[in-house]
């Protein structure tokens, strides 16, 4: 996955901004919601805060307090030092968090936890309770039918091909694997809990 995240790193906010290979996609409803939801985001209190799997940064510039941006990605993370000034960033395993016990107030985690199969699942939850108090997951909401998982082709600008690992969540459901908590927003596309 770490190849993928580096060749995607130019054009992964096409997704967020729906332009790129996402430019033809008519959604109205989306990209409103999608306001809405990172205007959640924004309207967290400022903690010292670890955004684990940070990418580009493109959720990063909304936190508040005192930031530290964690991902693979070297190429990732030279978007993200562009888009997030404010934060500071580390090239790191996301589900071996290199920081000691209780050095942060809370994890943030933006479209990663989806991504995450069931032992590194686990894995993510320990560590994050290891290093912060707070964990804030924001990820991809239940749109159609029934809670599921599925391997997704992915397609960049380069034309080349990658199958990924892609989990879709209520509330409710996500906060009953992260142990109990608050839904801060949930709507068809996109959820955020605190837990």
């Amino acid at each position: 996955m770490k190849e993928y995240y580096e060749k995607r790193a130019e054009e992964y906010d096409d997704w967020w901004l729906q332009r790129g290979l996402y430019a033809d996609r008519d959604r109205p409803q989306w990209r409103d919601e999608r306001d809405r939801a990172l205007k959640a985001v924004a309207a967290l209190p400022a903690k010292r805060t670890l955004d684990v799997a940070c990418g580009t940064g493109f959720v990063t510039r909304l936190l508040t307090g005192d930031v530290t941006g964690l991902d693979q990605s070297p190429a990732m993370l030279a978007v993200a030092r562009e888009q997030a000034p404010q934060a500071s960033f580390v090239v790191g395993d996301g589900i071996e968090l290199p920081f000691p016990d209780s050095s942060f107030d809370r994890v943030f985690t933006s479209h990663f936890y989806g991504h995450l199969e069931e032992d590194d699942r686990l894995r993510f939850i320990e560590q994050a309770r290891r290093v912060a108090s707070e964990l804030v997951v924001f990820d991809a909401a239940l749109h159609e039918g029934e809670p599921r998982a599925e391997w997704q082709e992915r397609v960049l600008n380069d034309g080349s091909r990658w199958t990924v690992y892609k989990r879709f969540f209520t509330g409710e459901g996500l906060l009953g694997e992260l142990g109990g908590g608050t839904v801060l927003f949930e709507g068809d596309w996109f959820v955020l809990v605190a837990a």
